[in-house]
Formats: C-alpha cells, sequence, structure tokens
C-alpha cells in the first residue's frame, strides 16, 4: 500500500499519500489522440487550464508535442522541434501563471531545451515520457533548476510500439521495474535527489492492449522502487479496445471512454498511485476521493 511522501518541486512541497493529486492534461498540440487541435491557441489553452483547476485539478500537465502511437517524437524526425514546442507552450504557462500566481504547473517534455524555458517561465515540474532516455541533458536541466520530475516507462519509440512483441506477466514486470530504475539512476548522477521524483508506470507506452491490464493489476509491486507513483489511464485505446463490443467490434470512441478511463483510473489508486493524471477533472476528482476512502478504511 502507498504511504505518505513529499514531493519536492521547483519552489514547493506537496505532500502525496493524504489524498490522491489529481493532473488536469492540457494539449496544445494538433495532434494528439484525445483533444488535439482543441486548444492549440494560447488563449483556449490558457482558458482550459483555469476551468479544469475550477474543477479541482491540483497541477496542470501542459504538452505541446503528441507522444500518440505512431508518432515521431523522440527521434531525428520529431514533426515538433524544440523552437516550435517552446512557442506553443510558454505562452500558456506565462498566461495561467499571471491569472494564478500559484497554480502548479508540470510541462509535457522530453526536450531539454524545452524544460528549461518552461521551468524558467514559471513550470514546476517536467514530465518525461522517456524517462530521461530520449535527451539525456533534461536530467541535468531538472537538477539546475530543482524541478520536481516524472519519470515514465516507454518501451520504444511511439513508431515502434504497434510492433512490440508481447511479454509474460513476470517479463513485463521485469521490463518496467528495470527501466524506471534505470532511470532513477540517471536521475541520481544528475544530481537530482529522490524527494523529487515521481514514477509512472506508461500506460499505453509501448505496452500491448492486454499488457496495461496486468501493468494495472500489479502496479503495487513498483513501489519497491521507493518513489510515489503517477498513473495516466485517461481515454487510452486500450481502454476503447476492451469497450469494442458495444460497437460493432471497432474500438469506443474517444468521447466514449470515460466511465472506463474512471473505473482504470480508480483501479490504479487502490493500487498505489498518489497522483492520476485525467482529461477531465471533476469526475475523477468525485471518484478518486470515494477511492480514498476506501483505502483510509482498510
Amino acid at each position: 500500500m502507498k504511504g505518505k511522501a513529499h514531493w519536492r518541486l521547483r519552489t514547493r512541497t506537496l505532500e502525496l499519500g493524504r489524498r490522491t493529486l489529481v493532473m488536469g492534461v492540457v494539449n496544445i498540440t494538433l495532434d494528439s489522440f484525445s483533444d488535439g487541435g482543441l486548444f492549440l491557441s494560447p488563449e483556449a489553452a490558457v482558458a482550459h487550464g483555469l476551468k479544469l483547476i475550477e474543477e479541482g485539478a491540483d497541477i496542470l500537465d501542459l504538452g505541446a508535442e503528441s507522444t500518440r502511437p505512431g508518432s515521431h517524437a523522440g527521434g531525428a524526425n520529431a514533426a515538433v522541434s524544440a523552437d516550435e514546442e517552446q512557442a506553443r507552450l510558454l505562452p500558456v504557462v506565462e498566461g495561467i501563471l499571471k491569472r494564478l500566481p500559484h497554480a502548479v504547473l508540470s510541462v509535457d517534455t522530453y526536450k531539454a531545451e524545452t524544460a528549461r524555458g518552461a521551468l524558467a517561465a514559471g513550470a514546476e515540474i517536467v514530465n518525461d515520457v522517456s524517462g530521461f532516455t530520449w535527451d539525456p541533458a533534461i536530467a541535468e536541466v531538472c537538477a539546475e533548476f530543482h524541478a520536481g520530475v516524472v519519470l515514465l516507462h516507454t518501451r520504444g519509440r511511439p513508431e515502434e510500439w504497434r510492433a512490440q512483441p508481447q511479454l509474460e506477466p513476470d517479463a513485463l514486470l521485469a521490463t518496467v521495474r528495470e527501466a524506471l530504475a534505470a532511470s532513477l539512476a540517471s536521475a541520481r548522477r544528475a544530481g537530482i535527489p529522490p524527494d523529487s521524483i515521481v514514477l509512472d508506470p506508461g500506460y499505453g507506452f509501448g505496452k500491448r492492449f492486454g499488457e496495461n491490464f496486468t501493468l494495472l493489476a500489479r502496479q503495487s509491486e513498483l513501489l519497491s522502487l521507493g518513489r510515489p507513483l503517477l498513473a495516466g489511464l485517461s481515454r487510452k485505446s486500450f481502454l476503447g479496445h476492451t469497450l469494442a463490443s458495444p460497437f460493432g467490434g471497432e474500438p469506443a470512441p474517444i468521447a466514449d471512454r470515460e466511465n472506463a478511463s474512471l473505473a482504470a483510473m480508480t483501479a490504479a489508486i487502490l493500487h498505489g498511485a498518489s497522483i492520476v493524471r485525467v482529461h477531465v477533472v471533476r469526475p475523477a476528482v468525485e471518484a478518486a476521493r470515494v477511492a480514498d476512502a476506501i483505502l483510509a478504511a482498510l
């Protein structure tokens, strides 16, 4: 079972474990699988972020490059350069903090240059989907700014995910655990203290559909790495495939995955997640409170 911990960020510390923290997603992208293009303008993204905070988000996670399956994120042919990523991202960071100076902002990036710009603009957290493997220089940037970090497990790059071999449950857990341990080691070598680090199992990132359920069922085993867990299950494609029956055998559309997202999120909390990353905040806050009450009764 998860215990209480503290997450040291750039200018403050968050308490974890007393209640589940909700991280709301703001995608400033053209092609994110869930809501690409909806919040591309800074004004729309800022307004959306403020709305999510009003609905109860503890943290906002701002991303300006899609890492959906099949994208070329992380490689030499990445569709979004660091300059373009910052041009999308930094006005939103600045706009939200102008309205709400105490908002806790995370930036979803694997690029060292973008992390530096966002932290200098006031972000508190860097959420690296590559776990410091696609641009190793990002670790030094996070250490320099004393940022909080999220290290996510991914297996391969997005264009490789659909071809990943299926792993047996024990092999899957070992693969995730070993890669997260390696990311932790990279962070510590860069001078990032352990209490600045949260780990993310990386649901949907290089996992075959059924593997995500195996990982969710055994998620609490990753607490042996000694750091709190963040779970991002919202609207993932493996949930859409699970709901295919009512949709003529096709994956459920994005808009019809919210109930499944809440169910998976609740399971993640009961299996040790201290933070959940979601697209729709208010129902997630309510479901998290119920899950927290169950855990408090144990």
